[in-house]
C-alpha cells in the first residue's frame, strides 16, 4: 500500500519522476516539471493527467501543429504515433501512465 501527496512532490530537475507502480509492463509515474519536455512520439499509448499546475500540450495531427491548455484535472490521451510536447506554464505535477521504457 502507498499513499502519495502529489502536491508535496518536487523533483531535483525538470521531468524528474517518482515511480508509483509497474503493472504488467505499464508504468504509473508522478512527474514534476517547470520546463518544456521535447517533441516525441511514444511507441505505445500514453495517458497524461495534470494533477497540479498548467500545461500547454502541443501535438501534431495530419501535419498541423495544435495546442490545448491543460489545467488540473485535465487528461491528454496520446494514441500510438501522436507526436507531442508538454510546455508547463508554471511548476506542474503530472501523472503519466504508459508502457515501461517509453520516451
Amino acid at each position: 500500500m502507498k499513499i502519495i501527496k502529489s502536491k508535496e512532490f518536487v523533483a531535483d530537475k525538470a521531468w524528474g519522476a517518482m515511480d508509483i507502480a509497474n503493472m504488467n509492463g505499464i508504468t504509473t509515474r508522478l512527474h514534476w516539471t517547470d520546463s518544456p519536455y521535447k517533441w516525441h512520439t511514444n511507441d505505445g499509448e500514453e495517458v497524461f493527467v495534470v494533477l497540479d499546475g498548467l500545461v500547454e500540450m502541443f501535438y501534431r495531427k495530419n501535419g498541423q501543429e495544435t495546442s490545448r491548455m491543460l489545467e488540473a484535472g485535465d487528461i491528454f490521451f496520446a494514441s500510438v504515433g501522436t507526436e507531442h510536447v508538454a510546455h508547463p506554464k508554471v511548476a506542474s505535477r503530472i501523472l503519466v501512465v504508459e508502457a515501461e521504457g517509453s520516451v
